[in-house]
């Protein structure tokens, strides 16, 4: 049996860091973990290959070679996955579909030939079992929450990893916290699922044997759902790996804002090699905080909460939404007088949209407020419903948000806010690769000569040089954050949606309404 296994392209957004990736040679920020995992999961003597679209093309060969092509995707792979899907039917090799994207919309992917939904360590040994009998169904669909002890490592073999500039492991599933705009409970439960220490070093060690040195990336929805495991147990085990492998990993991963409550958790998180933490903010607007049940951000201070957690060594990036019902018209402001004065460089701002199958969703729906499919990008100067503050004024704020917090100038004040704020956990200074001496140059040629901006480069690059100098590899990364979001700001700013469908309809709305 030949399998071929096809990660759809991401379009270019904040996530992608397509344009910081250009200055270290590398084409994708993460392999396609899922994809991975499954593939270890299927028969050993089934022949695999995998084609990332983001990293190579897949060719029409690629495609004939393969009797069944296994595709996984979220949501914002949308189009590309419709492509691919139809390519296959095209040149007569079977499909099978798994993932996000399929699990909330499996309905509107009729051409699919076999729907493995949910989560593949239920679904997928009933389809193995079906085609080693001639005859698999078309649908493999169950609401299950296995245990994940027994995942296997993920099949490394099948990537290159020089165009990657992280991996990915996985260590739990599930959120205990119920959002209402969020879809994590609705693909992984609302009870964290961990693996176990021996699983979890197993899977260093396999990345460590494949030769990988560099960053890796925590997937969790919520690293800190299980707090008693992680402290009791893996955190040791990981303390004890990397000073046994002299720290071959920074580690990175997403949590929620009580990370801050827990200083014990935070230091064992950085002696274990941890230098980053991606929080959902959301808004600074309490009421729009009860409104979208984010309990663990209310009645707390969270700029004091995002400093107190970069002062102890973690990098906080963070997550921030627009559109909610309760925002005031002061909400843009607000926005940015916030992520200027927590010093939270990467700052994800984004309209709010509703998932498919979320609480917001549904209340949406009920209120008869739902206008089009949503496309997964909450960046792309698109809702997928009506908004209760005017919509040109809701996109026209929102603009507004974006060119200021990432103009030059704001830009690199937020940087200094933060190297005020950020103690790293400084270990043996690493050998530097000759791609990263070339990311250097090139950022100084970049940035320093050819951006508008470049003044403010200059002058933030020394400063770090005079007070930070132990600091300069972060900020030169920061700095090429910066221009990736630049320039997919400027893509958005530019993107006119007056004339779209969406817009029309929205602005009939607004109208009705307002009569």
């Amino acid at each position: 049996m030949r399998i071929l296994f096809v990660y759809p392209r991401y379009p270019d957004t904040f996530w992608s860091f397509r344009y910081a990736l250009k200055f270290v040679s590398k084409k994708a920020s993460f392999p396609p973990l899922g994809l991975l995992t499954v593939a270890a999961m299927l028969p050993g003597d089934w022949e695999k290959k995998l084609v990332d679209m983001n990293v190579s093309h897949l060719t029409d060969e690629d495609i004939r070679w393969a009797d069944y092509a296994f595709i996984s995707a979220m949501v914002v792979q949308r189009d590309s996955a419709k492509e691919v899907i139809n390519r296959c039917q095209r040149l007569g090799t079977k499909t099978v579909a798994g993932g996000p994207l399929f699990t909330t919309g499996h309905r509107e992917f009729r051409e699919v030939d076999h729907l493995v939904l949910g989560e593949a360590e239920v679904t997928l040994p009933q389809f193995i079992q079906d085609v080693a009998k001639g005859s698999p169904q078309r649908i493999y669909l169950s609401k299950a929450r296995p245990e994940i002890w027994e995942t296997p490592v993920p099949l490394w073999s099948l990537i290159n990893q020089k165009q990657y500039s992280a991996m990915s492991l996985q260590y739990s599933r599930g959120c205990p916290f119920n959002c209402e705009f969020c879809d994590i409970i609705i693909l992984n439960g609302h009870r964290p699922r961990t693996k176990g220490r021996e699983q979890v070093i197993a899977e260093l060690e396999a990345l460590y044997s494949h030769g990988w040195r560099s960053g890796v990336f925590i997937v969790d929805d919520n690293f800190i759902g299980n707090r008693k495991r992680l402290k009791e147990e893996i955190l040791p085990a990981v303390m004890e790996w990397q000073k046994a492998k002299k720290y071959p990993f920074e580690l990175s991963t997403e949590a929620s804002i009580n990370l801050a409550d827990d200083e014990t958790l935070m230091r064992m998180m950085v002696e274990g090699g941890f230098n980053r933490v991606f929080i959902g903010i959301e808004t600074p607007n309490e009421e729009s905080l009860l409104e979208c049940n984010k309990v663990q951000n209310r009645n707390r201070d969270l700029v004091a909460s995002v400093k107190k957690i970069q002062n102890c060594g973690l990098e906080v990036q963070g997550g921030f939404i627009v559109g909610f019902d309760s925002d005031p018209l002061s909400i843009f402001k607000s926005q940015i007088s916030f992520i200027q004065k927590s010093g939270i460089v990467t700052a994800m701002v984004g309209l709010l949209n509703a998932p498919p199958g979320t609480r917001l969703y549904k209340r949406l729906k009920k209120e008869n407020r739902l206008t089009r499919a949503f496309s997964g990008d909450n960046t792309d100067l698109s809702l997928n419903f009506i908004p209760r503050m005017n919509h040109a004024t809701l996109i026209k704020g929102y603009k507004h948000i974006l060119d200021t917090i990432y103009s030059p100038k704001q830009y690199y004040e937020r940087v200094k806010a933060f190297l005020r704020e950020y103690r790293p956990n400084i270990r043996k200074r690493k050998k530097l690769h000759f791609y990263q001496i070339m990311a250097f140059l090139k950022s100084m040629w970049v940035l320093g000569f050819k951006e508008k901006g470049r003044k403010y480069y200059w002058r933030f690059f020394l400063l770090t040089l005079m007070k930070y100098p132990q600091k300069l590899p972060i900020s030169v990364s920061l700095s090429v954050y910066g221009y990736h979001f630049r320039k997919v700001v400027d893509k958005y700013i530019s993107t006119s949606i007056e004339n779209s469908f969406a817009s029309r309809v929205i602005k009939k709305a607004d109208n009705r309404r307002m009569a």
